[in-house]
């Protein structure tokens, strides 16, 4: 075969016939590149293999073995399906409870597998839901290599027969065949950072020779998508920084006003905080800071303050909410502070009337309105400014980058700020918030007491009633939050519109129930928030949309339902709806459906108050995608990375990357060539964001 190079298609490989192509170009292995990064999923390393008769129970090991028998059982939980193997030396009982019509045609008497996980005992060595792939007996790796390669293949890939060994074959033709890998790095940098050469990560990745040259493969082949990460965040930040504005030196008027004037010390936290933010807009290039605050922690006041120099600037300021309520929320805290330095402040949201959104409209174009809150309403076509000078964007991450681009171009390259209270692990700030320069609030105001959290199974739910009726008898308030997620969201929603009917005419028959959730039209929720404010309702029952910005200090009790259908970090954000005031609060967590995770999970709330440290644990439990109990569109999807363990290995990337910049903010020196070109490569969508072309 004559020599490939990584921009030849999968077709010319050999046993690659027009079906598999088609296959393989679905699983986007178009090109050679795309297969050499078409990583294995785990390597299994024969001289670890443990035979059954060695295995210890609560460890992982790894072992191979045969396909005794197989079949459904029946137990008082149901049905499972079970699978026997045995290596000569003993019996392995593999169990599922879940996925059962996919995984019992899977196999077949005599199948040989490789399995990995971790040992239980049920009458005999056992592993719930193994990880294992089937290996063919004249595939030659398994007599001759000690360490398998085993890729990620999907049903459609075996139906069109590219099974393990398949793959593998592949794999050897084109590393036999391939030009070798230009290295995008110099000699010197890959000696300045321990890194082997592309080439040999590449041939060891697929092929090691042993785990030691594997793992400085899987080194390699992490930095680089670290690195060019963080090579897009340093670009960005260099662009943001040549981006000119309007500077805005001056404290202004109002600032002293305002701040002498409020009945608590600020923090040490909070001062420096608006230390780092005031000297970022006395520059002329746009600021662009995350201010990080635990919950409670005094964020709101910090942007009250931040918004006061900026008006005492002579421009104007937006502030964006993902939702109606957190926007009503900061209205309020905004007009009570304002209104002491006689400043305008207006509410801009969804639903409202004609002639009141024009009059809106019409003072934030002439400039007579300098401070205006609202939701996703700021970024309409028709809402202009005089002036824009700062925008503040409230739980950023609920926004995509296109929404918060709308509002900052209804100014000349305004200063941005954004807040979230949810505690963000350093690993998860830099590498998707690199571009940011970062404040954080570490400390909490002195008066606030730290929250009482307690695990409750539902036997013990009437005592808990009972506990709330004297909390209310006390004269104090309580909510009661229902799970809503996306999947399940109907029934979730019956669920909790049924419980709040049980919960109003059975067991708090005697006190005023109010329910609020998504589906309610917005002058619905806000009436049922108003009249909890007010205490006219003593007991709120909701969805998750409390989950940010209700501030009800008469609040003092928060009993969560199936809390462990709740992330660590959506439990930690609804915890701190009470406790707000000078009465101790608490949070009872429902647990309905235990597991090992689900226990984990529910007992870090039990022990801990602190959101870093719950952020962490929730990035290990839950990973990046779903920190913040969503999806998050524009993730970058990490082949071999990952953000979780990869700390260390991320910061050197970084450090890597942001100095290359500093050198050359344009990547035209000529031994950044190769850099500047894959760049362009891997991040075309995204070129826009920074100045290389």
């Amino acid at each position: 075969m004559p020599a490939l190079d990584l921009d030849t298609s999968v077709s010319i490989l050999s046993g690659v016939g027009s079906r598999r192509a088609e296959i393989l170009v679905a699983h986007q292995i178009v090109y050679i590149r795309d297969l050499l990064y078409y990583f294995p999923r785990r390597h299994l390393d024969r001289t670890t293999v443990t035979p059954i008769r060695k295995l210890v129970r609560d460890e992982s090991h790894s072992i191979i073995g045969q396909v005794e028998t197989f079949g459904e059982k029946s137990t008082r939980r149901g049905k499972i399906f079970q699978v026997i193997i045995s290596d000569g030396t003993g019996l392995l009982i593999l169990t599922w409870f879940n996925g059962i019509r996919y995984v019992k045609h899977l196999f077949k008497i005599g199948d040989r597998l490789a399995v990995h996980g971790k040992i239980e005992w049920y009458n005999g060595f056992s592993i719930i839901h193994p990880e294992f792939d089937k290996l063919e007996e004249n595939d030659d790796l398994l007599s001759t290599g000690s360490v398998i390669p085993l890729y990620p293949l999907t049903h459609e890939l075996r139906s069109a027969g590219i099974e393990q060994r398949v793959f593998r074959k592949m794999m050897r033709e084109v590393l036999k065949s391939v030009q070798p890998a230009r290295d995008i790095f110099t000699d010197a940098f890959l000696k300045d950072y321990n890194l082997v050469s592309l080439s040999e990560a590449l041939q060891q990745i697929h092929f090691a020779e042993n785990i030691e040259r594997l793992k400085t493969a899987i080194q390699r082949l992490k930095f680089d998508e670290h690195f060019f990460l963080q090579l897009l965040m340093a670009l960005r930040k260099t662009s943001l920084k040549q981006t000119a504005t309007r500077s805005l030196p001056d404290i202004g008027p109002y600032f002293r006003t305002i701040a002498d004037s409020l009945p608590f010390d600020l923090t040490k936290a909070q001062k420096k905080v608006l230390k780092e933010i005031h000297e970022d807009m006395k520059k002329n290039v746009a600021m662009n800071r995350l201010l990080q605050g635990d919950v409670g922690s005094g964020k709101t006041i910090v942007a009250i303050l931040s918004s006061v120099l900026a008006v005492g600037n002579n421009v104007q300021v937006a502030i964006m909410a993902p939702t109606e309520i957190l926007a009503n929320q900061h209205y309020q805290s905004f007009v009570k502070e304002l209104n002491k330095a006689k400043i305008p402040c207006t509410l801009l949201v969804g639903n409202m009337k004609k002639s009141k959104r024009q009059s809106i409209l019409d003072g934030l174009k002439n400039g007579k309105i300098p401070v205006v809150i609202g939701t996703h309403a700021l970024i309409q076509e028709y809402v202009e400014f005089k002036e824009l000078g700062l925008v503040i964007v409230d739980e950023q991450h609920r926004f995509g980058v296109l929404q918060r681009g709308k509002l900052l171009d209804k100014g000349l390259n305004p200063h941005f700020m954004a807040m979230t209270a949810t505690p963000i692990p350093r690993t998860l700030a830099i590498t998707y918030m690199g571009d940011m320069d970062l404040s954080i609030i570490d400390e909490m105001p002195a008066n606030r007491i730290p929250v009482v959290t307690k695990v409750v199974k539902p036997a013990r739910l009437p005592k808990v009633y009972a506990f709330i009726k004297d909390e209310i008898k006390a004269g104090r308030q309580c909510m009661v939050v229902f799970p809503l997620v996306e999947e399940s969201e109907k029934t979730d929603l019956a669920a909790a519109v049924e419980n709040h009917r049980e919960l109003n005419e059975k067991i708090f028959y005697d006190l005023d129930v109010g329910l609020v959730h998504g589906r309610m039209k917005g002058k619905e929720k806000n009436a049922v928030m108003a009249k909890f404010e007010l205490n006219e309702i003593s007991i709120l029952v909701s969805t998750t949309v409390v989950e940010v910005g209700v501030d009800i200090p008469n609040a003092t009790v928060i009993l969560v339902e199936h809390a462990d259908r709740f992330g660590l970090t959506q439990l930690h954000q609804l915890r701190g709806r009470v406790g707000r005031g000078s009465d101790k609060g608490y949070c009872i967590l429902v647990h309905r459906h235990e597991s090992d995770k689900s226990r984990l999970r529910l007992a870090t709330m039990e022990t801990t108050n602190d959101g870093f440290q719950i952020a962490d644990e929730d990035l290990k439990l839950r990973g990046p995608g779903d920190f913040f109990g969503l999806r998050q569109s524009g993730f970058i999807q990490y082949k071999i990375a990952n953000m979780i363990t990869d700390g260390s290995l991320i910061r050197q990337a970084r450090k890597a990357a942001f100095t290359m910049v500093e050198t050359d903010p344009d990547l035209c020196h000529d031994q950044h060539a190769g850099i500047r070109e894959r760049f362009q490569l891997d991040y075309r969508d995204k070129l826009d964001m920074v100045k290389i072309t």
